[in-house]
């Protein structure tokens, strides 16, 4: 009892004794433990605030260093390109970000066993060059504009002396498509040929990007036919050029035999030539449309001035001059001589024109001079002296020679009224500049109705370019091919449509180098009649080069029928009615 009631008693006393506290005493002892908790959380502030400071400091002191790094890169890196896209903003150029795999060899520890991951990494690698180069000690690459996978890929060799250099290399989704015209870039991101070289310095300062004239579609289709045919003829190349020739925009360009630009690589071979631009030749027979004109322009004959007792042959310093066609007739008007291919007749109306007007009409429409364009590949015709052989000669296109794209400007200054234009590859969307008529406006109106009997007509030689809705008009060339002044049997066949001829809009251009006739290939002809011919009976331009535009033709027409609605509205529904 009396153990109990000492415990009760001892309890009872301590809280007797806490209870006997004063409210005083109990608010003093509560401040204390208050000021403890301020002084504690305060403590952990500053603690917080103080690693707060610390990482500012760190993340400023890394992002100073970030920025030097990004500076001292943009010394070293050459701006980003800007695009490049066609007429309706398809992108054809881009420029994309990738990486250059470097070796600092003093950050490898064991050499053998690096440049065995590296040989089993890239078995095709020389081993002996990288084992020399690390021997130096000397920073260097060890392979340029390599993807996100591959840096993942060298990044998991576990090498430390393995970096990666943030950089960016060019390009070109559609592959072979525009290869001729965009042309190359070096490592360095710096254009070497094509509108890359030539608008390298606005590629590199503007942000914006170049748009070009080019339709990627139009494009697209008319390299595909110059493709198949290339099969059908066995041609060792070709060429085309469509163009508007009210503005002289370029809607496609195509020269084959092309090549993957995204491969970049010096290409030597001669049979790579941009062989719309750069190549230059001797036409053949459409440079008798220059000839009509030109005596047109002069006045000095008309359409239906005849000639008569025309020779089969003729020479001239001892060599002949003769008719292709032997079942011509001897009597012939200036439109007939044009509409049968004459080259006797041709000589005669050039004969009426005279050395120097002829030579002053063919610079004037801009045939025998050197042409200003957009790209630098751009050929120089043949410079000769003017004689009366030369004259001769030169109204059939034998022994003269210009480019492809020379002769699309001479055509479209012809067909449109005889304005000046300059060809190209930029699309002018705002600049309107001032027609500069350089022929008199008669010479279109006479000489348009011929080119469309050409195309329309059984005399005429281009009756495969009869397509239904389009109004072709036309003229065919076929010329051998001539190495150091002597003549091969190899041929350049060509041929230049205009359409539609009652009011040009559009002139297409196609060159084949060196066709061959085709045993198997069936023509249609387009007279209504449903008749076929299998084989190529000529190797003539009427055979090769005709056939390949009326196909063009057919596949591009719907496509600038639909943009220019005036065109479709006037001529193609119209007409097909």
């Amino acid at each position: 009892m009396e153990k109990n009631k000492k415990k009760s008693n001892q309890k009872s006393f301590f809280f007797k004794d806490y209870n006997h506290y004063s409210s005083k005493s109990l608010s003093k002892i509560g401040l204390k433990i208050s000021e403890d908790r301020v002084y504690l959380l305060f403590f952990v502030f500053f603690c917080l605030i103080s690693i707060f400071s610390i990482k500012i400091l760190a993340i400023s002191l890394k992002e100073s260093n970030f920025k030097n790094t990004q500076n001292y890169y943009n010394k070293i890196f050459k701006p980003i390109r800007s695009d490049i896209v066609d007429r309706n903003g398809i992108i054809i150029a881009k420029n994309i970000r990738v990486y250059n795999a470097a070796v600092k060899p003093n950050l490898i520890k064991d050499k053998k066993k690096f440049i065995l991951k590296i040989k089993l990494l890239y078995p095709e690698i020389n081993t002996l060059n990288i084992k020399n180069k690390i021997d130096k000690n000397k920073y260097f690459y060890l392979k340029k504009n390599i993807s996100e996978d591959e840096k993942l890929k060298l990044w998991s060799l576990g090498e430390k002396g393995i970096l990666f250099e943030k950089t960016q290399t060019r390009i070109y989704p559609h592959k072979n498509l525009f290869s001729h015209v965009l042309g190359q870039i070096d490592d360095d991101n710096i254009g070497i040929s094509g509108l890359e070289r030539s608008f390298d310095k606005q590629l590199r300062l503007n942000k914006k990007p170049l748009v070009i004239s080019l339709d990627t579609n139009i494009q697209y289709l008319i390299r595909e036919e110059l493709v198949k045919f290339q099969k059908v003829f066995n041609n060792i190349g070709s060429a085309s050029i469509l163009m508007n020739i009210d503005n002289g925009e370029i809607l496609s360009m195509v020269s084959l035999p092309d090549f993957d630009i995204n491969k970049i690589k010096t290409i030597d071979d001669v049979n790579y030539i941009n062989r719309a631009t750069k190549g230059v030749y001797e036409l053949g027979s459409v440079f008798k449309t220059f000839t009509l004109a030109g005596a047109l322009n002069e006045g000095v004959v008309e359409t239906n001035t005849l000639f008569k007792n025309l020779p089969k042959k003729i020479s001239c310093a001892g060599r002949p001059i003769g008719e292709y066609d032997e079942k011509i007739p001897s009597d012939l008007t200036a439109e007939q001589i044009l509409i049968r291919s004459g080259n006797i007749g041709s000589v005669r109306i050039a004969q009426k024109i005279g050395g120097e007007k002829m030579k002053n009409f063919l610079q004037n429409i801009g045939v025998l001079n050197k042409i200003e364009f957009d790209i630098d590949e751009v050929g120089v015709p043949i410079s000769f002296r003017w004689g009366k052989c030369k004259l001769a000669t030169a109204s059939f296109g034998h022994g003269i020679t210009t480019t492809l794209l020379q002769l699309a400007k001479g055509y479209s200054i012809i067909s449109n009224g005889g304005f000046n234009l300059k060809p190209t590859l930029i699309k002018n969307e705002h600049k309107v500049e001032k027609k500069v008529r350089v022929l008199n406006e008669e010479v279109s109106k006479k000489i348009n109705p011929i080119l469309r009997k050409i195309v329309s007509t059984k005399e005429g030689t281009a009756n495969f370019a009869n397509i239904k809705g389009y109004e072709v008009g036309g003229k065919t060339g076929t010329a051998q091919k001539s190495f150091n002044g002597i003549y091969s049997k190899n041929k350049i066949n060509t041929f230049v449509a205009v359409f539609p001829i009652s009011k040009p809009k559009y002139i297409l251009l196609v060159l084949l180098d060196e066709p061959k006739p085709s045993e198997d290939y069936v023509y249609h002809y387009k007279d209504g009649s449903g008749w076929k011919y299998k084989g190529t009976p000529y190797n003539t331009a009427g055979w090769t080069s005709v056939e390949i535009a009326g196909k063009i033709i057919e596949k591009i027409g719907p496509i600038l029928a639909i943009k220019k609605i005036d065109f479709y509205d006037n001529y193609v529904v119209k007409k097909s009615n």
